[in-house]
């Protein structure tokens, strides 16, 4: 009995194609793909962020010097406000009438040597009224009358009107000393209250000097704070962009390194789907039977003789 065989062989186009795909394939996967090329990256900082952290660093403790200025003016302003009570202390000793000798005194304002210049002064007039009195003498004389009443009375009359002459004069002088030392009494006074007033006013600038390198102290890491809010706002951005720039680059050479292997694919799908219209040659092979066969089968057909109800 023959035993049949049935191949299915491909046509010729397809085992071409077949081949071919096989032999691009091997000659493709061969060859290691350099992933390097589009492996992912980080985007470095941006020059305006480095600038940023550069700013941050050498700002940090910036507002030192300025708390340290107005620590130092305030302390000048405590030490300028202790030399205020002197001249406060000279003020008020110079309240009062003013009597007395002492420091503080109208005398200690007049001038030292005021006794001398009405002791020259009075000289002076006692000279000259001796002078005016012998004059009067003389007059007497030449009129034959020295000696005599008339005289007497001229010269009693002048006497009297030059002794209250010579204290009109002493008077005046006196008061005139007096004035002069109580104007500078009171002159000292306000000079010592306006000295207090300007060691004041100086203490005060100093605390306003303070008070200006605190601000400045305040304001320094503000406007710090916004230079470097700036400055990474911006620098952020950048990095942004360089970091979509490089995602796009290590795309790109991602899709050129797989557009072979895509290419190689989609010439397999290709293959595979025209394969089943390209028909193909069917063989048949039916082999000579071996001894054995032949031999169960003339035992086959013997026994179908000999009895024929074997088999039903």
């Amino acid at each position: 009995m023959a035993i049949g065989q049935t191949r299915q062989d491909p046509s010729k186009l397809i085992g071409q194609l077949g081949q071919d795909y096989a032999t691009q394939l091997t000659g493709l996967t061969s060859v290691p793909l350099d992933t390097s090329k589009f492996a992912p990256t980080v985007a470095g900082q941006d020059p305006l962020q480095t600038q940023a952290a550069s700013l941050a660093a050498s700002g940090v403790g910036g507002y030192a010097p300025y708390l340290s200025q107005a620590a130092t003016y305030g302390t000048q302003a405590g030490t300028t406000m202790g030399g205020v009570s002197p001249y406060i202390t000279g003020a008020a000793g110079l309240t009062g009438p003013g009597a007395g000798t002492g420091a503080g005194s109208i005398s200690s304002y007049m001038s030292p040597y005021q006794s001398q210049v009405i002791d020259a002064t009075l000289s002076e007039f006692d000279k000259q009224a001796a002078m005016r009195q012998q004059s009067i003498s003389d007059a007497a004389i030449g009129v034959g009358g020295y000696g005599g009443g008339r005289e007497g009375v001229m010269q009693s009359e002048y006497q009297t009107q030059s002794d209250k002459n010579r204290a009109l004069l002493q008077a005046q002088m006196l008061q005139q000393g007096f004035g002069q030392g109580a104007a500078l009494r009171q002159q000292d006074y306000q000079n010592q209250l306006g000295l207090a007033g300007a060691q004041t006013g100086l203490a005060q600038g100093q605390m306003g000097l303070g008070g200006y390198q605190q601000g400045l102290a305040q304001l320094t890491p503000q406007l710090a704070g916004g230079d470097i809010g700036t400055l990474s706002q911006v620098g952020a951005i950048q990095q942004q962009q360089a970091q979509r720039t490089a995602d796009a680059q290590r795309q790109a050479s991602q899709m050129m390194a797989m557009e072979p292997y895509q290419r190689l694919g989609t010439y397999g799908q290709g293959i595979g789907q025209l394969a089943p219209y390209m028909g193909g040659t069917q063989t048949q092979i039916t082999p000579d039977p071996t001894a054995m066969q032949t031999a169960l089968g003339w035992t086959s057909v013997l026994g179908g003789i000999m009895n024929p109800n074997l088999g039903r």
